[in-house]
């Protein structure tokens, strides 16, 4: 009996010793220092070099154009505008679209004050004419200086009525051919302007395509090359330029031409214009309808051609860089057409070969 209770009290008395060891044993690690963690350094990448674009020398049917805009035109039209200054208007006997007759009245001044003076000194013209006449009897009982100074004051008077009746005569616009108008900028009752345009006529069975250059474009484009028109609600067709204009736009705003309204008033004639022979043109075209063309200054069939990144230049020497089985090396080129995003290769490339962009 006591040999069991020994036995029992040494085995509790053990496992009492080895708990409290085992928590003595955890609280001393609990007050040990901490170890540092080991830092993680990031990993470090090899920069790499920069490769620069490689192209295949190609080839692509080469087109050079230069890109316009224009409208339709009469061959014959013309402006009509009075040449009186403050004066109403005294009637508009058309409107736009009519067609009218050579002759036929469009508009009128009220210039009814002057034919009334002109009356007034036609009968004062009479009086004078039959003092001339009576002069013209007794010319050998004057001296010559009387007769010529009556002679001066007669013809005088006379100049002075014709030009009464050419100012009367102004004041009336007529159609200079038959044709229709097209354009009316005034009403009844306006106060006109000299050389401020009043009408446009125009014969519109006689439609063509048509556009105004400046000098620069001019430079580029000559009589017989080949355009591509686009109508405005119409459609595409092709021709070629019949006629290129007298004067650049440059040349006209240098100043008036000599016409007394100013530039801005000096109407629009056919010889201002770059004219196109497009044989297809349908009937009953709009005169004044926008269009847009390409003037094909240059065709080339399957030329040899690269971006223009790949063409460089020192001074007048081009040259690009070619990359064959030995590397890369310079090549001299010679220099064709150009465009917006190939340039062609005249001599020294062949289709096929790579070659370096910048």
């Amino acid at each position: 009996m006591s040999m069991k209770w020994l036995t029992g009290n040494l085995f509790k008395q053990s496992l009492i010793v080895t708990m409290s060891l085992s928590l003595v044993f955890t609280s001393g690690c609990a007050l040990l220092p901490k170890e540092k963690e080991e830092e993680v350094l990031p990993e470090i990448i090899k920069p790499q070099i920069s490769k620069k674009p490689e192209y295949v020398v190609g080839t692509k049917d080469l087109v050079s154009k230069v890109q316009l805009i224009g409208k339709l035109i009469s061959l014959e039209e013309e402006t009509l505008f009075f040449t009186q200054t403050d004066k109403r208007v005294k009637e508009v006997h058309v409107k736009v679209g009519d067609s009218v007759n050579a002759g036929d009245i469009i508009a009128e001044l009220d210039v009814d004050d002057l034919k009334k003076q002109l009356r007034r000194d036609q009968l004062t013209f009479t009086r004078e004419e039959e003092k001339m006449k009576e002069a013209l009897r007794t010319r050998d009982e004057m001296s010559p200086e009387d007769f010529a100074e009556k002679q001066f004051a007669f013809e005088d008077s006379k100049q002075k009525l014709e030009d009464a009746a050419e100012e009367i005569a102004k004041a009336t616009l007529v159609a200079p051919f038959d044709g229709t108008v097209v354009t009316l900028n005034v009403v009844k009752g306006d106060l006109a302007k000299a050389y401020e345009p009043v009408a446009i006529v125009a014969d519109t069975k006689q439609i063509t395509a048509a556009s105004k250059l400046t000098k620069t474009e001019l430079e580029k484009v000559m009589v017989g090359m080949e355009v591509e028109v686009n109508i405005s609600s119409v459609g595409k067709y092709t021709g070629k330029v019949k006629q290129l204009p007298i004067k650049t736009t440059e040349e006209n705003n240098g100043g008036n031409g000599g016409f007394p309204g100013g530039e801005e008033n000096k109407p629009d004639r056919p010889e201002d214009f770059m004219l196109l022979e497009l044989p297809e043109l349908p009937k009953d075209l709009k005169r004044g309808t926008p269009i847009a063309i390409n003037v094909i200054t240059s065709r080339t069939k399957d030329a040899v051609v690269i971006p223009p990144s790949v063409l460089r230049n020192i001074g007048p020497r081009y040259y690009v860089q070619v990359i064959d089985k030995d590397g890369k090396r310079e090549v001299d080129v010679e220099v064709g057409q150009r465009t917006a995003t190939e340039i062609e290769i005249l001599q020294g490339l062949e289709p096929g070969q790579k070659v370096v962009g910048n």
